[in-house]
This record gives C-alpha cells, sequence and structure tokens, in this order.
C-alpha cells in the first residue's frame, strides 16, 4: 500500500466527495441492516399464534428504529401489524438503494476525477523530462503507463475503495448486531472465516506476481504494435509483414497465457469465497434449529431467520473481497509503475532565479565536453566557439561528427558535462528555459509534422494564427505553391507524421514553421536534404533576405554556392578541424575543399524529392 499513498493527495483534493461517500455507504447499510431484525420480530409474531406455542425467554436487543416498531405494533391486530411491518421494510430497502446510488455518484465521480487529475500530472511530467529519458524508454511503455495503469490505479480509488469500505461497515454492522442476538451463535456461524483470511493471504500473493508479470507485458505488446504502425512502410518494403505478425503474436501469446494463469487463479479463488459462505449458512441452520429446540437457549425462529439474512447480506462483501483485493494488488503495481516515472527528476531544471534577456545573436561555446551517457560517445571535446550578432555560420562534418549535438545544447535540450554556452554572455543555466526556446528558431533533421491543418502545423508554437503571416511564411520556404494546389489549400489535414506528404514537403513546412518565429537566432539542421536542386535555390535566395541580421546557423552535409556565410566550421571528432571563410578553406586542401571537389563532380541533374 505504500505505493499507492502518493495518491493521497487527491483523496484530500475530494475530502468532501469523499466524505459524504462514505456516510452515504454508512446510511446505506444501516436501513439495510435493519430489515433481518425486523424479519425475525414479524417471524416471532407469527410463531405466537400457531397451535400448541409456547413461551421462549428471549432478551434480544434489537436498534432503536426497530424498537419503535415494535413499541408501535405490538398492540395493533396481527393483519396491521404485519401491514406496518411490510411498508417499513419497503421503505428501508428503498432508502438503502436511494444511499447507494448516491454513494456511487459521490465516490465513483470521484475516481473519475483522479483519473484525469492523474493522466494531466503523468503527461505534464513527460513534457518535463528531458531527451535522455525518451531516448532509454520505449514509447509504448509511456503510452501503457498513462492509459492502462492509470485505468488500474482508478479501480483503486472508484470501485475497490468502496467495496472496501462498504465491506468494512456491513460487517461491523453485522457483527454488532448478531452479537447482540446471540454471542455463542455468532461465534459458530464466524468459524470459517480464518480459513477464509488465509485463503485470501495465499491467492492476493500470487494475484500480485502474475498482474506485474501481465502488466510488463502488455507494455511489451503495445510498443510492437506501436513500432509496426510506425514503421508501417519499411515493414511493406522489406516484406516483414509475417515476421512481424509472428512477433506479434508470440508477444500476444506470452501476454494470452498469463492473462489465463491469473484467470484461472481467481476462478479457484471466488468460488472458495461461495463455499465458506455456504458452511456458514449450513452451520447457522444446523446450529440455529439445535438450540432453537432447546428451552433456555434464547434462539427463536425469528432469531434463526435474522442470523440467516445476516449471512446473506455478508455473502456479496465477503465474495468481493477477493475482488477488492485484485483490484488493490493490480493497483499497486500499476502505481508502482507509475512512481517509476513520477519519481525521475529532469536534468534539464529551470533555474531559481531564471533570467529573460533579450537575445540578439551573440553566442559563446566555452571549453564544453558533452558525452552522451546511455552510449558513452563523446560528442565534444574543449570545444570553443564563438558566434557573433547577425553572423551566418554553416557547420559541416562527418556523420557523428557533433553537429546536430551543437543544435541540442544550444536549445538546451542537454547541458554539457563540463564548459559553458552563453547568449548575450548569460549561461544558459541561468537563463529561463521557455524564454530561450522562444527566441530560438530551430528546423530538426528529424521532421515531425503533426496529425493536423498545414495551417496548424506551420504555426505551431505561436499562441495565435495570422494567416497572412502564415503564407508569406510558407511562400519564404518555397511551399506556398503546393499548398494552393491542395483541395483545402492550408486547410488540407497531414496524415500522422506528415505521411501524406513528400519528404521536401515536410522539410518546407517545417522551415516555414521556423520562420514564422521570426527570431533573432535560427538553426537549420540538414533541412534541405529531400529537395530537388531548383527548389533548394528558390529557398537559398529567400533565406538570403530572411536572414538578413540574424544570426543563423545552417547544419549540412551540402555546400551552398550561393549563400555567404561569414564563417564555415568544420568538426571532427567533437572538435573544430577547419574554420574560416570560403576563400580561406579552399586553400587548405581539408574536408572542405575536398566535399567542395566531388560536389561539383556530381552531374547535373536535379532529383526528385524524397517521399
Amino acid at each position: 500500500m505504500k505505493q499507492l499513498s502518493v495518491i493521497n493527495k487527491y483523496f484530500w483534493k475530494y475530502r468532501w466527495r469523499f466524505s459524504l461517500g462514505i456516510l452515504f455507504i454508512v446510511l446505506s447499510n444501516y436501513f439495510r441492516i435493519l430489515s433481518p431484525q425486523i424479519t425475525g420480530y414479524v417471524i416471532d409474531a407469527v410463531e405466537r399464534l400457531l397451535p400448541g406455542y409456547s413461551p421462549k425467554p428471549n432478551t434480544h436487543s434489537y436498534d432503536p428504529a426497530v424498537r419503535q416498531l415494535v413499541g408501535f405494533t405490538s398492540d395493533l391486530p396481527f393483519s396491521q401489524m404485519l401491514l406496518t411491518s411490510g411498508l417499513v421494510l419497503l421503505s428501508t430497502a428503498l432508502l438503502s438503494g436511494f444511499f447507494l446510488f448516491l454513494t456511487r455518484q459521490t465516490i465513483i465521480v470521484m475516481s473519475r476525477h483522479i483519473e484525469f487529475d492523474q493522466k494531466n500530472e503523468i503527461y505534464q511530467h513527460y513534457q518535463l523530462l528531458d531527451l535522455r529519458f525518451y531516448k532509454e524508454n520505449r514509447t509504448g511503455d509511456l503510452m501503457n503507463r498513462i492509459a492502462e495503469d492509470v485505468s488500474r490505479v482508478r479501480m483503486y480509488t472508484g470501485p475497490a475503495l468502496m467495496y472496501f469500505i462498504n465491506l468494512a461497515v456491513t460487517i461491523g454492522f453485522s457483527l454488532y448486531y448478531m452479537f447482540t442476538a446471540n454471542v455463542k451463535l455468532t461465534f459458530i456461524v464466524l468459524a470459517p472465516l480464518p480459513l477464509l483470511a488465509l485463503t485470501i493471504y495465499y491467492v492476493n500473493t500470487i494475484i500480485n506476481r502474475k498482474s506485474e508479470r501481465i502488466q510488463q507485458l502488455l507494455s511489451t505488446l503495445t510498443t510492437t504494435a506501436q513500432e509496426s504502425y510506425s514503421g508501417i512502410r519499411v515493414i511493406k518494403s522489406f516484406v516483414q509483414e509475417k515476421a512481424q505478425a509472428d512477433y506479434f503474436e508470440e508477444n500476444s501469446e506470452e501476454y494470452r497465457n498469463s492473462s489465463i494463469g491469473l484467470a484461472k487463479m481467481e476462478a479457484i479463488y471466488f468460488p472458495s469465497m461461495g463455499l465458506m459462505i455456504g458452511i456458514s449458512t449450513l452451520l447457522t441452520i444446523l446450529v440455529g434449529g439445535i438450540y432453537a429446540m432447546q428451552p433456555g437457549a434464547n434462539v427463536t425462529s425469528g432469531t434463526l431467520a435474522e442470523f440467516v439474512m445476516y449471512i446473506n447480506i455478508l455473502t456479496f462483501p465477503v465474495s468481493a473481497i477477493g475482488w477488492t483485493a485484485s483490484m488493490i494488488q493490480r493497483a499497486i503495481v500499476s502505481q508502482r509503475r507509475i512512481n517509476e516515472f513520477l519519481q525521475m527528476q529532469p536534468r534539464i531544471m529551470q533555474p531559481a532565479a531564471p533570467l529573460s534577456p533579450q537575445l540578439h545573436g551573440n553566442i559563446d561555446f566555452d571549453q564544453v565536453n558533452f558525452t552522451y551517457e546511455h552510449t558513452g560517445i563523446q560528442a565534444f571535446k574543449n570545444f570553443n566557439l564563438q558566434i557573433k550578432q547577425g553572423e551566418k555560420v554553416a557547420l559541416l562534418g562527418r556523420t557523428g561528427s557533433g553537429k546536430t549535438t551543437l543544435a541540442q545544447l544550444l536549445l538546451r535540450m542537454y547541458d554539457p558535462i563540463t564548459g559553458s554556452i552563453k547568449l548575450e554572455g548569460v549561461d544558459l543555466k541561468e537563463m529561463d528555459l521557455k524564454h530561450l526556446r522562444q527566441q530560438v528558431s530551430y528546423v530538426p533533421q528529424d521532421v515531425f509534422l503533426f496529425s493536423d491543418s498545414i495551417r496548424n502545423n506551420i504555426a505551431f508554437g505561436m499562441e495565435t494564427v495570422d494567416a497572412a503571416a502564415v503564407e508569406q511564411a510558407a511562400k519564404a520556404a518555397s511551399i506556398h505553391q503546393e499548398i494552393m494546389g491542395f483541395a483545402e489549400q492550408y486547410d488540407t489535414m497531414i496524415g500522422e507524421r506528415g505521411v501524406t506528404l513528400s519528404g521536401g514537403q515536410k522539410q518546407r513546412i517545417s522551415i516555414a514553421r521556423a520562420l514564422l518565429k521570426n527570431p533573432d537566432i535560427i538553426v537549420f539542421d540538414d533541412c534541405l536534404s529531400a529537395v530537388d536542386a531548383k527548389t533548394e535555390k528558390q529557398i537559398i535566395g529567400n533565406l538570403d533576405t530572411f536572414l538578413r541580421n540574424k544570426t543563423a546557423i545552417i547544419i549540412t552535409h551540402r555546400i551552398f554556392s550561393l549563400f555567404q556565410f561569414d564563417k564555415i566550421i568544420v568538426l571532427e571528432n567533437g572538435q573544430i578541424a577547419e574554420m574560416g571563410t570560403h576563400a580561406e578553406l579552399m586553400g587548405n586542401g581539408g574536408y572542405y575543399q575536398y566535399l567542395l571537389e566531388h560536389q561539383q563532380e556530381e552531374p547535373e541533374e536535379e532529383p526528385t524529392e524524397k517521399s
């Protein structure tokens, strides 16, 4: 239960609903527990009318409400007493049902509010965690924890809690009135309960273990399905449909076997509850009948009927012990999985006293060292770089040389191990994260578009959508004419991750998104790799005008001969191998000259866009 203690804050938040729910449970059970006493009183009254009836001593202590009924009907004719008692029984049943309805309206509705709050808490926490977290955890597992695991916790905060409180109140009322009626008979009726408790303890241990295994398998199954859907084009192109189906079936089979094993355990559990209750009923009738025939035993036919009704009242709560225990055990497992992520603290933290300087584009990398923890790859070694306001910088280098890492460090997706990165002389670690990322535009290498309209994708991150500004950004990215050719134009819905567009179209929409922010610092990460040469020239021409007086870092594998760079940097193994202008680097005989010469040797053709 320690794992579930973290959700106590929600019970406090909805304490009025919770308190009223408990009150309604007590009232529902109170009116329900009066029925056995009224029934016993009526049966004793009927027995007194039978021929040969001999009075029996009865020291039964009724509930105050039942005593009022007995006092009111004791002097009435039998028919009126019977009618009055019947009407009272009907009234108690209606009141019990009414308060049970209110119970569900408070506790079950409370559980839905808690589910809503918990999902929001998890989602918001996911948003705070850094990129390292997402590289180390699978998307399917993240989805499963916020969906399936939260749903199982809701079963604890709603049905399980309601049934547990109902069980405690029902047993409390029943035991009190049973002991009041006859102590010896009560002990005999409750004799099977220790065996019941041992059964519950043993089975719950197994259920807990099996539930945890099932949740792990479900996460694996969800991840497998999610990866298959996302990579369906790769699967089809390599004709791996059957292999993926077999892999999914293998995982699904393991999940099914574990679920069936749990179901078998529960199938043994619930009938055993019914067996214990049946034994209690038989003992009540057998022993109670014997006592009823003995003079001075203080057991009448009404007492016997009363105890049988108590057993029936206890039937559902006691049988629900297994169900409730199973829900609680599953909730413990699920909450433990949720806590694992909620207890993770992001490496990238908002500073205690964040600064929000106006950024103009002065960037300083000072002795920066950075290593990816999950791979051990050192991306930067004593890296130094200064970029002045308004400079246009080209960043080249072989794959793995650290180009994309530089962009991510600049946006503070990661923090350097040692050294510092400063904008306008302010260390990024001292800067307000939201302010920093609002002031810098970034076009990532891996373009991501949302399942939304083209207009909303371009305007993503803007508080208001200005149609004219969106179109202007699209024109600067050389995508406007193609958008106007779509049936719905800017209102055209994009498929998941932009699957309905070509690679070049996705890249240019991503560029338009970055240009719309109109920042003073902008980073392009190999964002023209999927466009043809003609479109590339158009975009570069537009960027030359747009980037005037702005600081721009263009990460690329190609050399843009039409773009005038103030500084060209060649990275190798996390360090600067070459740096200078185009004219300076052409005489060095290094990687830049090698790349330019080989690029010029390529045939002059316009490749089609990647789709």
